[in-house]
This record gives C-alpha cells, sequence and structure tokens, in this order.
C-alpha cells in the first residue's frame, strides 16, 4: 500500500528547542500512534505535516504532495480530516453554523453525516461554540474533519478531555473508518491505553528524536516487564543479553524490559514477568538504563544491601 505520509530526515529548530532527523511513515490502511513527553516534539512534527511550520532541514509527503507548496496542498486538503489540540472555530459559531462552513469549503461535504455525527456526539445544533468543554469541542473538530470524507486523519489529543466512555465511542468512530483499507491515521495522544486498543504501530519522540518506532503488537503481545529482585538482576547482568535489557528500579524491586516475555519465561521460570503496556515500554525505554551498566549495578546492589 501507498504511504499516506513520508517524513524523511525532517529537522525544526528554534532558540531552545530542536526536531532532528525525525523519519517515519504511515502507509495506507494503519493507524500510528504519535507518543511522547510534553515538549518532545510532537505537535511541531504534525504542523510540519500540514504545512503550518516550515522544516530547516529534510522533506515530507503528504498524500504524495509538498505540503510547503501551496499548488500541492490546495489538491490534498479535501483528502485530509485534522483535529488539533483546541478547537479551531469561532466562539460566536453556533454548532450548526459550523456545518455551514463545511459545505462552503469542502465539494464532498456531507451534512446528513456532520448531523448524524452531532447527535451521536450529544452536541445540540443551537449550542455556541465558546459554550462548549474542552471534550464535546474536540468531538465537534472531531465530526467536522470525519464530515468531508477524508482518506486519511491526523489527530492531536483528539481523545482529550473525554470520559472513558466517550473515548471508546470516538475509537468505534475511527475503527468504522478504518474499514476502508484506503484510509490512514496518524494519531499523536498522551492517552497510551487508546492506542493499545487501535494503532498498529508506535512512535515515540524524546527531545526531538524518534526513540523507537515499533509494531504495536510487539510491545503488548511480545514483550514484558521482568519484577527482578538483587539476585535477579545479577544473574541477568552476567547473561549475555544484558546489553539488550534496560532497568528501572521501582522501590524494593527492579523492572526490567525483555523483548519477549514468553522467551524469557522459558530461560527464567522464577522471575515473574507481565505483558508490557505502551506506557511502561516507554518509561522503561525513556527512564530506564541498560542492565550491562556495571556502574550502575554496583550502586544499585549497593543500596539493595542498605
Amino acid at each position: 500500500m501507498e504511504d499516506m505520509i513520508r517524513v524523511q530526515g525532517l529537522a525544526k529548530r528554534y532558540d531552545d528547542f530542536a526536531l532532528e532527523d525525525v523519519t517515519f511513515s504511515v502507509p495506507a490502511g494503519t493507524v500510528v500512534g504519535l507518543v511522547g513527553s510534553n515538549g518532545a516534539g510532537k505537535t511541531t512534527t504534525l504542523k510540519a505535516i500540514l504545512g503550518l511550520v516550515r522544516p530547516d532541514g529534510g522533506t515530507v509527503k503528504l498524500l504524495g504532495c509538498n505540503p510547503e507548496n501551496a499548488k500541492d496542498i490546495d489538491k490534498v486538503k479535501a483528502r485530509v480530516g485534522v483535529v488539533l489540540d483546541t478547537c479551531a472555530f469561532p466562539d460566536a459559531n453556533r454548532v450548526a453554523d459550523v456545518g455551514i462552513l463545511g459545505r462552503a469549503a469542502y465539494a464532498a461535504w456531507e451534512d446528513k453525516r456532520f448531523k448524524a455525527l452531532c447527535d451521536e456526539f450529544g452536541l445540540e445544533p443551537r449550542k455556541f461554540v465558546k459554550d462548549l468543554s474542552r471534550g464535546m469541542g474536540m468531538k465537534l473538530t472531531l465530526a467536522f474533519a470525519l464530515s468531508h470524507n477524508p482518506d486519511l486523519l491526523i489527530l492531536d489529543e483528539a481523545t482529550a478531555g473525554l470520559d472513558p466512555m466517550a473515548r471508546d465511542e470516538v475509537l468505534d468512530i475511527l475503527r468504522c473508518f478504518m474499514e476502508d483499507e484506503g484510509h490512514a491515521i496518524l494519531l499523536s495522544t498522551h492517552i497510551t491505553s487508546d492506542l493499545e486498543k487501535i494503532a498498529d504501530e508506535v512512535i515515540c519522540i524524546d527531545d526531538g528524536r524518534i526513540v523507537f518506532d515499533v509494531p504495536k503488537d510487539a510491545i503488548c503481545d511480545e514483550a514484558g516487564i521482568a519484577h527482578c529482585r538483587a539476585v535477579d538482576v545479577e544473574i541477568l547482568a552476567a547473561s549475555g543479553i544484558a546489553n539488550e535489557l534496560r532497568m528501572l528500579q521501582r522501590g524494593m524491586s527492579t523492572d526490567v524490559l525483555v523483548p519477549d516475555r514468553f522467551a524469557f519465561a522459558c530461560s527464567y521460570p522464577g522471575i515473574s514477568t507481565d505483558r508490557a503496556s505502551i506506557e511502561d515500554y516507554m518509561a522503561l525505554t525513556l527512564k530506564g538504563e541498560s542492565l550491562g551498566q556495571p556502574s550502575h549495578l554496583q550502586n544499585m546492589l549497593k543500596e539493595d544491601q542498605r
């Protein structure tokens, strides 16, 4: 399948922050999750993809076009639905007025679809945008994005501010959108449990650089968190896989990220190992240290002896 988004060597520099060598793709038929802490570079990356900021280096292709080129972006904007982290509609607009904007902006606008989504989301047609909560504003923006029949959705914290039931409702709508194999979603979010339900690939950005880009199944179905005592850590540190493992001390025990929890359980049946969540995987990758670092291991063992 074709790449709906292709980012190669993307760089953007500010006075106190730099996005460097960001490279990834979003193939048709996939949902790609973008995670990372606040200020890591997620929103800058999305804005560069949409042509809202000009990169200092690298290339971006959005549906095969250059988003910096006005003629190119005009060709593809109707095929891209966008939900940023704030509601972009004027405060003085009513919900029904947003549908009028959609009819004026998009030839493929479906008013029936917009009204149905507003009804499903509990958006009253006469309610003013200024009176909507953050969560309801996100629902309105998502209803707008879906109502002009896009092929690609780019979502920045689209489920932020929603309660768990409302988030599941939105995820169900996104799943329906993905029933068409020609569709794709790039979803930036802090709510990693949502990605566990819908993502195919997970990309983590930290301090302007990609830290990992792995299939969701490799995290949630294969990887694991081993809960180790000091003696377990010593055994693992002496093994041939120490440099492949990352550890993070949590109270009296040490969590170790293992790439294959089933193989690990066979090799070390005495060590309790649980399924890894995306949050676990990200925490161990970003905050953990290599088990092959002897100085850290020695310090940890000294603390344990105390």
